[in-house]
């Protein structure tokens, strides 16, 4: 079934008259709880609107000229082979693979064997029927769709993803990849999910990467959902570069139980606007949570970085370096904003997002924020936009390279500070590959 986003006045009818034609189609549609849950959030949905350019939030992210588009809001599913997925493999990285193809689960491109016993690795619509307990316990409850519009909107709309379940004490030896492709002939408008629950103790490493395979232009509003138990170690690599006409809105929420550790890296290689909302709860004490950024802008291309992590209790610490390398007339966005409660003593959380600058014509805006009502605690954040370091350039040059050498080699350099700290090696040279080649 196909409809459009197209032919009524405000873009927030074109969904509300949609999820009618919808409504019965998506995520385990027939279900009572799940029917309730999509009409709450499309209620929220309605109340809350799009957020326009005088929002705090969005003042410098002009969301609005994207949604204006009519994007068709279901495709078939495109016949690809594991050939046509060769191409976006990590080389030299041995994981077990979950394809999706247009936001959908793809068994027949997946290759999850040798997983331990009880991990579970599988669509979103297939685990809400034979997981209902698990599925029902999570779904929806760390994602804040009562609060912001766009994960309502996946919330009511939600059709397919991915779910993944590490069961108590249970170590995933080699990572999962899940490897996410954009295959379409439509301007299409899609709305994925990923549920990751990590029980106690357990301990598992995540890879996602997102291409295209076509240039039409898409737009994804894609929401994830992080468990982290009592004890658990969770690392998640993300690899943005789905293409010039790929406009997307990536929400992520995390919840942490006691002496949780969790790790993300989100790599912005490509894209027509990137807006990142990430939103961490450490909500016991001892967690330890750590977000590392890296993203390269050329031509028009906008790339919003927004987070916030919520110290509710004492005992924790947090870490964010975001660094960016921007050129011609790309703008970046870094909003970074630390909470701590007043329970939450002896907090250490730092703060740090670095740009450089390639040109006049490049933009950006940085607002790290603290927001502290606890005495006993260690806080500090940053900001810095600029060029690359004169004296630096000099001696480079002395000692022999051009100038475009020794300004590759310093940007390289800057950009191995978020690059180095990923522990998957087979990763990490790709991503050292990939950056060198998109250095301009």
């Amino acid at each position: 079934m196909q409809t459009t986003t197209e032919r009524i006045e405000r873009p927030e009818d074109r969904f509300l008259a949609a999820f009618e034609v919808h409504a019965g189609h998506a995520l385990n549609g027939n279900g009572p709880r799940m029917q309730a849950l999509r009409r709450e959030a499309l209620t929220h949905f309605a109340r809350l609107g799009f957020p326009e350019r005088k929002a705090e939030a969005w003042k410098y992210t002009n969301i609005g000229r994207k949604l204006a588009h009519p994007y068709a809001l279901g495709a078939p599913a495109p016949a690809l082979t594991r050939d046509d997925l060769a191409p976006y493999a990590i080389p030299g990285l041995d994981a077990a693979r979950a394809a999706l193809v247009n936001g959908r689960f793809e068994p027949g491109l997946s290759s999850l064997d040798g997983l331990p016993e009880g991990v579970v690795v599988t669509g979103l619509a297939e685990a809400a029927g034979a997981h209902p307990e698990l599925f029902e316990r999570h779904f929806a409850h760390y994602a804040d769709y009562r609060g912001e519009v766009f994960t309502a909107l996946n919330t009511a709309f939600t059709r397919d993803g991915l779910f993944v379940y590490v069961p108590a004490n249970t170590v995933v030896e080699r990572p999962i990849h899940a490897l996410s492709l954009l295959d379409t002939d439509a301007d299409l408008f899609l709305q994925p999910r990923l549920l990751v629950v990590v029980e106690r103790g357990a301990q598992v490493r995540l890879i996602e990467s997102r291409h295209a395979r076509t240039g039409t232009k898409t737009f994804t509003n894609g929401v994830t959902e992080i468990f982290v138990g009592p004890n658990a170690h969770v690392d998640l690599f993300t690899l943005q570069d789905e293409g010039d006409a790929a406009a997307q809105v990536a929400s992520r929420y995390a919840y942490q139980e006691a002496d949780s550790y969790l790790a993300t890296s989100t790599i912005t290689l490509s894209g027509d606007l990137v807006r990142n909302t990430q939103n961490y709860l450490p909500d016991a004490e001892n967690c330890e949570t750590h977000l590392r950024g890296l993203f390269l802008g050329r031509g028009t291309m906008h790339v919003d970085n927004h987070t916030l992590v919520d110290h509710a209790k004492p005992h924790c610490y947090s870490n964010e370096l975001f660094k960016g390398i921007l050129a011609d007339r790309a703008t970046g966005v870094f909003n970074g904003k630390v909470f701590v409660r007043p329970d939450a003593q002896q907090t250490n959380a730092y703060q740090e997002n670095k740009t450089v600058l390639l040109s006049e014509a490049a933009r950006m805006y940085a607002k790290p924020e603290l927001e502290i009502y606890a005495d006993d605690v260690k806080c500090s954040h940053g900001a810095t936009t600029g060029r690359l370091d004169a004296e630096a350039m000099f001696y480079l040059r002395t000692r022999g390279l051009t100038d475009g050498q020794a300004r590759r080699m310093l940007l390289l350099a800057f950009a191995r500070d978020v690059i180095d700290e990923i522990a998957v090696e087979p990763l990490r040279a790709h991503l050292d590959r990939l950056i060198e080649r998109r250095l301009p």
